[in-house]
């Protein structure tokens, strides 16, 4: 089995790459403490590759037509097997990687690997913009989007942007949806679930309640017009 987390930085993946590491799945080497797999150069690189591809049309609208339609390229894909070479190279029955920029370049992922086990890790977008991540800006991985000073406002239209890239690809054949707040709250029934899915016996770790709604004690802005929707359709609002 392998296996890999799909989620924008802060949504809590490290809790279900800690559960995995936990639960006897080997997620490469060297890992930091938040369970991504390092280093991350080269699928830093690969994103930015993605994104030639990628038309943007204005406002919140990105055209995905042509990394949906066409193979990765060459180029492509030697930074990502370069990347997981730890994990490709490992003997072990079940592995996988976690590293949230593998988000920017789901469409491809799934072409390269069709038949493994993806996870979606969805957290409340008003807590997943609260800190500081490595996409924040996505003209870092060469994406455009609305100019802003404002870093809530950059996080928003991040989220919004890896979203937008979810609802396009068509479903891989495995795909699980996993809400953060349901692991802190109720993880018995959530490790059920996933270990359901994974044909493994996932193990427990702690988790914070503190962790769920932060938004409600924050500072500044921390929603946005267009979080409605997708909020709405995860039980959010």
């Amino acid at each position: 089995m392998m296996v890999t987390v799909i989620g924008r930085g802060h949504s809590g993946t490290r809790a279900v790459s800690h559960t995995l590491s936990a639960s006897g799945v080997y997620m490469g080497e060297p890992l930091n403490i938040s369970g991504d797999l390092l280093p991350p150069e080269k699928m830093y690189e690969a994103c930015r590759v993605f994104a030639r591809y990628i038309r943007y049309k204005g406002g919140l609208e990105w055209d995905f037509s042509q990394v949906l339609s066409m193979e990765p390229t060459s180029e492509f894909k030697n930074l990502v097997n370069d990347y997981l070479v730890s994990v490709l190279e490992n003997n072990s029955i079940n592995k996988g990687w976690k590293i949230p920029e593998t988000t920017l370049v789901y469409p491809w992922i799934i072409k390269m690997f069709p038949d493994i086990k993806y996870i979606y890790w969805v957290r409340d977008p008003r807590d997943c913009i609260l800190a500081e991540h490595k996409t924040d800006d996505l003209h870092d991985f060469g994406v455009d989007y609305p100019e802003t000073d404002n870093i809530r406002e950059k996080r928003a239209y991040s989220w919004k942007y890896q979203r937008e890239i979810f609802k396009a690809t068509p479903k891989p054949e495995n795909l699980l949806t996993v809400r953060f707040e349901d692991m802190v709250l109720n993880q018995d029934k959530t490790l059920k679930k996933l270990g359901d899915y994974l044909g493994i016996n996932p193990a427990k770790i702690e988790m914070r309640p503190d962790s769920v709604g932060r938004w409600k004690t924050a500072e500044g802005q921390y929603t946005f017009d267009f979080f409605e929707e997708d909020m709405r359709e995860f039980n959010y609002i």
